[in-house]
């Protein structure tokens, strides 16, 4: 059964000790997203010294140039440096691509099966993005927003790889079943679901709310919170455009396809043609 979400910040953490002690370990945050968080916190908002920790790591500063020269943020001449990157994004919209990075660093590995993981976050973050570009005048949700969402829905995932042994296997996320993680199959095999890890994940690293409540209630539409609404419907549609890439099915579709349409104010008839907008302009990131 799916937790409600914690009150405190202190209650995370102490339930976050606990899952340490049952060997679920929620990983810290790297150094250089720490860094620009502190500097964030502290007030000491200094563009010069923020493009000075990113440049230190360069799949970061790769990711930054990436995604700022996406149809997001098309524009005549595109950046040339960190700090144009950082004058176009703004210091805390960096700040979320910043966390967005830190997870697929702090949950990585050598398993392939995490490649193929983050290879499918990563797809559905780009499309959540160029969705919430579409409809920034009805949602007013930045993509840098949406694209942390897309990267950490489904983050525990992985704590729960790195747990359990038998976890790909046991929820069909090798492959063998052609399906993702189903949080029922989950709690019936591990006591625990992808969506409360992910939730502890996003509430200890002291994300957003926003990125917490959709985490959490994703799969469970009834109980997703007003603030929350928007952001899950752009994550369902994205979801749904990458398993109709993949060939996947998504049984989230059919209960989500209403929400999809009246938070993003697609009318039913143009749908389709809002999708192939969508998909035609996810592939020049490319």
């Amino acid at each position: 059964m799916k937790s409600k979400p914690l009150q405190t910040l202190a209650d995370v953490d102490a339930e976050v000790a606990a899952l340490a002690s049952s060997g679920i370990r929620i990983p810290p945050q790297p150094r250089i997203v720490m860094e620009i968080v502190e500097m964030l916190q502290a007030g000491q908002l200094d563009m010069s010294k923020m493009a000075d920790v990113i440049a230190q790591d360069a799949g970061l500063t790769a990711m930054l140039y990436k995604t700022t020269r996406s149809v997001a943020y098309a524009r005549r001449r595109p950046p040339q440096s960190l700090e144009q990157i950082l004058v176009l994004l703004g210091l805390r919209q960096t700040a979320l691509l910043v966390q967005s990075y830190g997870v697929t660093v702090a949950l990585s590995g050598n398993n392939p099966l995490l490649e193929q993981f983050w290879a499918r976050s990563l797809d559905i973050a780009q499309l959540a993005s160029v969705i919430a570009h579409e409809r920034v005048s009805v949602c007013n949700v930045f993509p840098e927003q949406a694209y942390m969402v897309g990267i950490f829905h489904d983050c525990g995932v992985p704590v729960l790889m790195q747990r359990f042994p038998d976890y790909c296997h046991a929820t069909g996320v090798d492959g063998r079943a052609r399906k993702w993680a189903d949080v029922r199959e989950e709690d019936r095999a591990f006591n625990v679901d992808h969506c409360s890890i992910g939730y502890l994940l996003a509430r200890h690293w002291r994300l957003p709310d926003f990125v917490a409540g959709t985490i959490l209630n994703h799969h469970e539409f009834a109980y997703i919170s007003h603030a929350a609404r928007t952001m899950v419907a752009i994550l369902q549609l994205a979801i749904q455009l990458h398993s109709e890439d993949q060939g996947l099915p998504n049984p989230d579709w059919h209960k989500a396809r209403e929400l999809v349409l009246d938070e993003l104010g697609v009318h039913p008839d143009d749908l389709d043609e809002f999708c192939d907008t969508v998909t035609d302009r996810r592939r020049e990131l490319d």
